[in-house]
């Protein structure tokens, strides 16, 4: 062979061997990114957890996460290719509570992944940590529901301040500092949003079997929308304390807002026990009192149990509501005034026996009624009783029940609906039952007034009652007729005295001076063939139609509860006593 021809033989070879170590280099691709160091994830709350790992420069990172044991995993967020070696953090939120969740890191680099393996956390219970509040709150704040906060003293949220309550967080009213409070001043917010599993909790700082109505004061809100009176009108309760100290009782103005939109935050799915607190004679504290609140305000599934005073109390503005809950109130369960012009739609309350309250706190009412709804009275009411804006609230498909004897509605008390003062409003598809005294008192020409002083009111009558039934109401529908007392016409506002018992309405309420707490206990649902699983006023006319807007809307039926439909005061209410 010639020298020749062995030279091109062997560059043949050498080149056959290069094209194929090219190919092969093809076929693997850009070597795997090393999976991540030192993860780890850490339950931060109850609701939120850590992600820790050293980052590589140059790779990027998937986070991925599993709910449970054998959760499928996925991807929850990117991080970005890193510029430099790094320890990354990164915070999950929206967790649920107490539950197990598996987390991993897949590295990525020139379109290769690495997944590392997993670690997980279970997160923590409401309530693990504590923290004590005794100063007032004047720059925004978060509440975290981890976390079981106590009240100490009058606690106010400052103008421009908001308050923001994690779902389920428990805050608690400092018994050792009577009538500890949470106020939310004007020009402040609280933005305090449960839910069904994870109510917010105002209640006793004693212990559960050991709490009364009285424990602490109550949530407060205080708006910038009108009301009608003039001068200056503070807070009830308000003032025991010179100054403005923060974390005192000073006083706190409401009245002579002009901002009817004004917004005070939101409310939902929130709960407040054993609140109501009278620091002075006639000036109480209420579970929740909401005074001069305008209508960028936003309240739903509210509950109040066992307060020392009203349940919910409403002093002018006018905002709209919707699912209320009322259990063992000692004074009014919904007491409306000054003017104040809100829309509310399903509302429950129900007594059924008499709680001892704490000691000096305060005593029950002499007068508790189910609504005590008033125009003007007292100081600046510049035309008295017709002062305004007229109080003009509208509340359609409402559930009134009290206790049933009138050892437990005091003496002047056992109405169903007290209406007086020149106030009017609107009251559709209700039931009011077990009120000793009587279903309903018009007590005086005023109010008449606002029904157009006639039996049967006119649609544009600025008090109107429809479509209401009464049952268990001493026989009597309204307080009898004389020279200050008025009745409004059965038959001509689809008004019925019913001679069926309160029980037989309903798929289950206790009985009277039943210390029941079980939820089967608490069923509002009309039984089959109840008289309120029909006739409600489904399609709204006149004033009524112009007030409810799109907020309130007709139903077939009367009550709170939709004949076979959803059971919305459980899941997030309470209804233990003590």
């Amino acid at each position: 062979m010639s020298m020749f021809r062995r030279f091109a033989r062997a560059t043949t070879v050498v080149a056959a061997t290069f094209v194929s170590a090219c190919n092969a280099s093809d076929s693997t691709g850009p070597s795997a990114p090393l999976p991540v160091l030192g993860l780890a994830v850490t339950a931060t709350g109850s609701s939120t957890a850590r992600v820790t790992f050293s980052g590589r420069s140059g790779e990027s990172y998937d986070i991925e996460r599993a709910e449970g044991a054998a959760g499928t995993f996925a991807t929850i967020t990117t991080i970005a290719a890193l510029t430099a070696d790094a320890t990354t953090n990164y915070d999950d939120r929206g967790l649920t509570v107490t539950t197990l969740y598996r987390y991993r890191v897949t590295a990525i680099k020139n379109g290769a992944r690495t997944p590392s393996a997993e670690t997980s956390t279970t997160t923590l219970a409401f309530g693990s940590a504590v923290a004590r509040i005794s100063t007032d709150i004047t720059v925004s704040r978060t509440l975290f529901a981890d976390t079981a906060y106590t009240l100490s003293g009058f606690i106010h949220v400052a103008n421009g301040a908001t308050l923001t309550i994690q779902a389920g967080t428990t805050i608690k009213g400092d018994f050792e500092t009577v009538g500890s409070t949470l106020m939310v001043l004007r020009g402040a917010k609280i933005q305090a949003v449960g839910t069904v599993k994870a109510p917010i909790v105002f209640t006793s700082s004693r212990a559960a079997g050991s709490r009364q109505p009285g424990d602490w004061g109550g949530l407060i809100l205080v708006g910038n929308a009108p009301d009608n009176r003039s001068g200056t009108v503070n807070v009830e309760g308000t003032g025991t304390s010179a100054g403005t100290t923060s974390g005192t009782n000073y006083l706190v103005q409401y009245n002579g807002g002009t901002v009817a939109t004004d917004n005070s935050g939101t409310l939902a799915y929130v709960r407040v026990e054993f609140g109501g607190y009278a620091p002075l004679q006639d000036q109480e504290f209420n579970s929740f009192t909401f005074a001069a609140i305008g209508s960028g305000t936003r309240a739903s599934y509210l509950e109040s149990l066992a307060g020392l005073d009203d349940s919910f109390e409403f002093f002018g503005g006018g905002f709209d509501l919707d699912h209320l809950v009322a259990f063992e109130t000692a004074d009014d369960m919904l007491d409306m005034s000054e003017g104040f012009s809100g829309r509310i739609q399903y509302v429950i309350a129900i007594n059924t026996v008499q709680l001892t309250p704490r000691t000096g706190a305060g005593f029950y009412s002499v007068d508790l009624q189910g609504f005590e709804n008033d125009g003007c009275n007292g100081t600046g009411c510049d035309l008295g009783h017709g002062s305004q804006p007229y109080t003009i609230p509208l509340v359609a498909n409402f559930t009134i029940i009290g206790c049933g004897q009138a050892s437990c509605m005091g003496a002047g008390g056992g109405y169903g609906m007290m209406l007086r003062r020149g106030t009017g409003g609107y009251y559709v598809n209700g039931v009011i039952a077990r009120w000793s005294t009587g279903a309903v008192s018009l007590r005086d020409p005023f109010t008449y007034t606002r029904a157009g002083s006639t039996a049967t009111p006119s649609e544009t009558a600025d008090l109107q009652m429809r479509n209401v039934l009464f049952a268990e109401t001493n026989n009597l529908a309204f307080q009898a007729a004389s020279a200050t007392q008025n009745v409004l016409d059965l038959t001509g506002n689809n008004l019925t005295l019913s001679t069926a018992t309160a029980a037989s309405l309903f798929t289950a309420i206790p009985a009277v001076g039943s210390l029941a707490t079980s939820i089967a206990a608490f069923d509002f649902t009309p039984t089959t063939g109840s008289p309120i699983a029909s006739g409600g006023l489904a399609t709204f006319t006149g004033s009524i139609a112009a007030k409810a807007g799109t907020f309130v809307t007709g139903t077939s039926y009367l009550g709170a509860a939709a004949p076979g439909g959803t059971k919305w005061w459980t899941g997030w209410t309470n209804y233990t006593r003590n």
